[in-house]
């Protein structure tokens, strides 16, 4: 079409939206978005630190040599972020050190035990009442320890010392799903289903209650020794499951607490966890 004239409209360019937000060229096709700037990386060092690898070689991760390539590799992180340099120095107290996403304990103030409570103990450093406690085996330290978790006078095994609060508040609390390893022995035998029925759950006077695992590990004329596995930790639990359907615990030992063994641990007796074990607690703590 002319106009009066004789000259031809001009085009009008259509400067339309992509679905995305963005202006569209000519050819219809949105232009991409602009592109934002990466994030600032955080500053880890620490003028007034320890040379990074000199903290993972004392914490047994390897040779100094091993400890600067590991951090060459990309394989170190310092507060979630990666290092790379050999240079950075940092402040063992305050920082967290990860290796190949496994938490680094490089507090040497930090100490972490396996004791094996016997029976008749009770679970605090010193007792009011003058009963016999842990305390009592563990005597004078420089560092104040405390429990992680409890067991009641009646049960034995597995108890975990140490200083390190952090770590401790996480084992015990039922939200980390820290996993407990009971064997018991009650009165038997034991119904057909009793294991799929504790497995989806039972209600007790405080809520609700099931458990990760039930087996039978030996049965006798009379008796049935069972390993039971669970996350929870209220106040005797094991004992009130079993109560609660009719097979009250005579005996109970607590073999594991998450990656840590009793194994042949005597009675009265502690030793220190291997790094191996603390990084696995720290795992499964979510550290």
């Amino acid at each position: 079409m002319s106009t009066p004239n004789g000259r031809r409209p001009a085009k009008k360019t259509n400067h339309r939206k992509g679905s995305s937000g963005t202006t569209a060229n000519r050819g219809g096709a949105p232009l991409p978005p602009k592109r934002q700037a990466p994030a600032e990386p955080i500053d880890v060092h620490d003028p007034d630190g320890v040379r990074l690898q000199k903290l993972l070689a004392a914490a047994g991760v390897g040779s100094r040599r091993v400890c600067e390539q590991l951090i060459a590799d990309g394989r170190v992180s310092v507060d979630d972020q990666i290092v790379t340099e050999l240079g950075v120095r940092i402040d063992p107290l305050k920082q967290i050190v990860h290796v190949d996403g496994e938490r680094v304990v490089l507090d040497e103030s930090r100490v972490y035990f396996a004791f094996n409570k016997p029976l008749g103990v009770v679970s605090t450093m010193d007792d009011d009442l003058g009963r016999e406690s842990v305390g009592d085996f563990v005597g004078p330290r420089k560092e104040r320890l405390f429990h992680v978790g409890r067991l009641d006078a009646d049960t034995e095994g597995l108890l975990l010392l140490t200083n390190d609060g952090e770590l401790a508040n996480r084992l015990q609390h039922p939200r980390y799903g820290v996993q407990k390893t009971y064997v018991a022995v009650v009165p038997g035998p034991l119904p057909r289903g009793l294991g799929k029925e504790l497995r989806a759950g039972i209600e007790l006077e405080d809520g609700p209650v099931k458990v990760d695992s039930f087996k039978v590990v030996d049965s006798r004329p009379g008796w049935v020794m069972l390993e039971i596995i669970l996350h929870e930790g209220r106040n005797r639990i094991v004992r009130r499951i079993m109560e609660a359907v009719g097979h009250p615990v005579e005996s109970l030992v607590r073999t594991d607490v998450g990656p840590v063994q009793l194994g042949d641990l005597r009675p009265g007796k502690m030793r220190p966890l291997s790094s191996a074990e603390v990084k696995g607690l720290y795992k499964a703590a979510g550290l």
